[in-house]
């Protein structure tokens, strides 16, 4: 099975979902559309991981939680390998590791390598552990022999994989390896490839293990103008990330924000500018009189305003909400609870694209009014 000229990643998706369907090849859960499809033999196809040095010698080891990498996940644990499995969707984190329980029998480590083992036998590890991962193993819908890959089309293997390159937990030497069917490995126009696309080094399906041989690059890191704003705040550890990466002076624009790199260059760190007869403020103290703009000069158009903040709002926890974003502000002064905030930024262009990232800033359970200072002034 063939990919015709002049097809997309997606045509490519769904003649593997058809023909899978078809030919009676997926396994469940089915339908395998819009899935890294489970098939039969995908069991067999793991056990090939073993003729593999890099397996051997790996210690930890990042293994997707779909369905057809079970087999690799319980491997990795019989043979005492760190298994980390990235949190669905990146809701709560990067990845988890799987830690069995002591003296785990043969039933308790197959169940630790499926998805309820994940939710049972996990610990979070956070974006400051020190994790080195020797082998990276992904889900495919498609692969090519050359080791061009196209997932299910969300792009979280891709961006789990920049993560890890941001957080120093891979390096382009770290060999990335993917299952699949043997129908699943097919022709890919290398026209189809973006930057951020992951490849692969080894392909294993039920009947074959392929060395890619593939020198393309890998991504070096997170692109975030393929970032959206609604990505950044479904998946907070990657609010964190980027909020690292500004500080160190990256062009950290998303996908829907207007581009200004410069705004992004070596911004100087947060600071919150405290209204002088507020003593204890910067102590985080709450219920103090409001304060005022005193020799801050009147709202100008680089300018936030935030309110409908709730009675026990600190300014601490406005300040890691707004890094959260990836929105910290030059200056933030506080009017306490009842009046609000106001953030000042470099330029009208960095207020955009904060305005952009604040829509449905929360605190808590409330969601804060978020608006130009200038319009704010104006009601």
């Amino acid at each position: 099975m063939e990919p015709r000229e002049g097809v997309s990643k997606q045509d490519i998706r769904e003649q593997i979902w058809d023909y899978m369907e078809s030919q009676d090849l997926a396994d469940f859960p089915r339908p395998v559309h819009h899935r890294i499809p489970n098939f039969k033999g995908s069991y067999r196809a793991c056990q090939n991981i073993r003729d593999l040095e890099v397996f051997a010698r790996a210690q930890e080891v990042k293994v997707d939680p779909d369905k057809p990498l079970e087999g690799v996940r319980l491997l990795a644990l019989q043979s005492k390998k760190t298994l980390l499995v990235p949190t669905p969707r990146l809701r709560t984190g990067l990845f988890n590791k799987i830690t069995p329980p002591p003296g785990a029998t043969k039933d308790i480590l197959r169940k630790c390598a499926t998805s309820q083992g994940v939710r049972s036998y996990s610990t979070p590890v956070g974006l400051d552990s020190r994790v080195l991962v020797d082998l990276v193993v992904v889900g495919s819908v498609a692969v090519s022999e050359k080791g061009w890959r196209i997932g299910k089309g969300e792009g979280y293997a891709d961006l789990e994989y920049a993560m890890m390159v941001s957080m120093g937990a891979v390096s382009e030497e770290t060999p990335v390896v993917t299952i699949v069917h043997d129908c699943q490995v097919v022709d890919i126009p290398e026209a189809l490839l973006e930057g951020h696309d992951i490849t692969v080094d080894y392909v294993l399906t039920p009947t074959r293990v392929i060395a890619t041989g593939c020198e393309r690059p890998k991504p070096t890191g997170i692109t975030w103008s393929k970032i959206s704003c609604e990505m950044m705040e479904k998946i907070p550890i990657l609010r964190r990330l980027r909020e690292r990466e500004r500080q160190a002076g990256k062009d950290v624009t998303l996908q829907d924000e207007p581009r200004h790199p410069s705004s992004y260059q070596k911004a100087p760190p947060s600071t919150v500018t405290r209204p002088q007869h507020m003593p204890g403020l910067e102590d985080d103290s709450v219920g103090a009189a409001p304060g005022s703009l005193q020799g801050e000069g009147a709202p100008g158009a680089s300018d936030i305003y935030v309110g409908n903040l709730p009675q026990d709002a600190t300014v601490s926890g406005l300040k890691r909400a707004l890094r959260e974003l990836g929105a910290a502000p030059l200056r933030l002064t506080w009017q306490g609870p009842r009046r609000g905030a106001f953030l000042h930024y470099a330029d009208p262009a960095s207020t955009q694209r904060a305005l952009s990232c604040l829509q449905g800033l929360r605190l808590g359970t409330d969601t804060l009014r978020v608006a130009l200072a200038r319009q704010q002034r104006d009601k």
